[in-house]
């Protein structure tokens, strides 16, 4: 029996260590997602180790902080779901929704997931997990590397209406919080209320943030971002003119609870806007209420992505948007945090819908587009940026590595037009120091 045990146990590491040399991802020994709301809950768990140092999470002035999506799931990683935000389950060449392809080289063979695609020498290219610990840890690690202070981690509303949905998120907060605390980087929830139904705000969001602090203990995490001595918790996705379902009305509520309860209060509140906000026109929708949650809140944080496509566009609604947003703000007494993003590109998720982009390409100029965004904001008197995003391949605004080198075929990927892996990192680290500099 015993040397059959031996034989065994052998067997398995030859087989690990040739998987690990092929690039065979490795499954996450948290298992597969949850499938009973007793399963989810039991799961959650506070953080119990101990942050490393790093940057000041006890305020938002000075920092760059990074949207993370951590929605990508991979073939193989034990989730038990498949390919996740880069295709349907049907993954293949000329089917698939990221048009930018990670850099997958500095990544361990368990980190590697083998996909049907194929770079020009033949080789089978490979990707990531957001359910692998290592992966996470990996990209907490090069915000520490060039010096950018944290992420704000998407709570996409519309999953915490199922075990398995409510599981997947929690899993990525859990390697969320390692990562940041294991790197000396700062995190926030961030809700996205997109795909809410009427009443759902209540129902859904309060629920969930009552969870994260019972059973969690976010708030009590040594790395979880605050400001003026609060929690940070922002709520994404409020006065937009997209026909959604929910009320103003709803979110003066969730704001007025994740500030002023007793129990799960005593928050500092950002809100994701519509770039129109203050106007009440383009993306916003024209309604008196729209002041009054705002001044509720404790930050506003426009959204950006798509609302310019050139620096000279960017340049010519400076005056209009950020300058004269940023003054209502110092004029109200809130917190502006406007966001930057490096592109936008996104031809394969089109494709999988059946759709045309709803506009062209935003060329990244090799990162003047970039540049231009931060260091007019920060000469213009901004105290903190919201980078847009650090790892959104699906609509080419990532700025963590992406290879210049993509596998070739049915798909059309994008690249960094030749400039190095890093030079979105290295710019968002250059931010962070320039914002520092400023507010001494």
């Amino acid at each position: 029996m015993k040397c059959k045990t031996v034989v065994l146990i052998f067997g398995f590491l030859l087989e690990m260590s040739l998987s690990f040399a092929s690039g065979q991802g490795v499954p996450s020994p948290r298992g597969p997602f949850a499938k009973t709301w007793d399963e989810a809950y039991a799961r959650m768990t506070p953080f119990q180790g101990v942050r490393q140092p790093g940057t000041d999470p006890s305020t938002l002035n000075g920092k760059v902080i990074c949207g993370y999506q951590g929605w990508f799931l991979a073939e193989g990683d034990g989730s038990g779901a498949g390919w996740v935000h880069y295709g349907p389950h049907n993954f293949q060449p000329g089917v698939c929704t990221v048009d930018l392809w990670p850099d997958m080289s500095e990544a361990s063979p368990e980190e590697c997931y083998p996909t049907p695609f194929h770079f020009a020498d033949g080789s089978t290219a490979t990707l990531f997990s957001s359910y692998n610990a290592k992966t996470v840890n990996r990209h907490f690690k090069w915000m520490a590397d060039y010096g950018i202070d944290g992420v704000f981690l998407q709570r996409f509303a519309t999953e915490l209406r199922s075990p398995d949905g409510y599981d997947h998120l929690n899993a990525i907060l859990d390697n969320v919080r390692q990562g940041a605390n294991a790197n000396g980087r700062t995190w926030a929830v961030m809700y996205d209320l997109s795909g809410l139904q009427q009443g759902e705000i209540d129902s859904v969001v309060i629920e969930d943030w009552k969870r994260l602090v019972d059973r969690m203990q976010v708030t009590k995490d040594p790395s979880y971002q605050k400001q003026n001595g609060k929690p940070v918790v922002t709520i994404w996705g409020v006065g937009f003119n997209e026909d959604r379902k929910y009320t103003l009305d709803e979110c003066a509520k969730l704001i007025d609870f994740l500030k002023n309860d007793p129990k799960y209060g005593g928050n500092c509140v950002m809100l994701g806007l519509p770039y129109g906000w203050r106007e009440q026109n383009r993306d916003a929708v024209k309604d008196p209420k729209l002041h009054d949650v705002i001044l509720k809140a404790d930050i506003v944080s426009p959204w950006a992505v798509g609302r310019y496509h050139t620096i000279d566009q960017f340049d010519e609604s400076f005056g209009d948007y950020p300058q004269a947003d940023l003054a209502w703000c110092q004029q109200n007494k809130l917190d502006y945090m406007p966001v930057i993003f490096p592109g936008f590109r996104w031809h394969n998720l089109m494709k999988y819908r059946g759709e045309s982009p709803p506009y062209a390409d935003i060329d990244r100029l090799k990162g003047e587009f970039f540049k231009v965004q931060g260091e007019g904001l920060i000469a213009g008197g901004v105290n903190m940026l919201y980078v847009a995003m650090f790892d959104e391949i699906d609509e080419g605004t990532a700025i963590f590595k992406c290879t210049n080198n993509p596998p070739v075929g049915a798909s059309d990927f994008g690249t960094f037009d030749g400039m190095p892996t890093d030079t979105y990192l290295r710019m968002a680290g250059e931010f962070s120091k320039e914002l520092k500099t400023a507010g001494k």
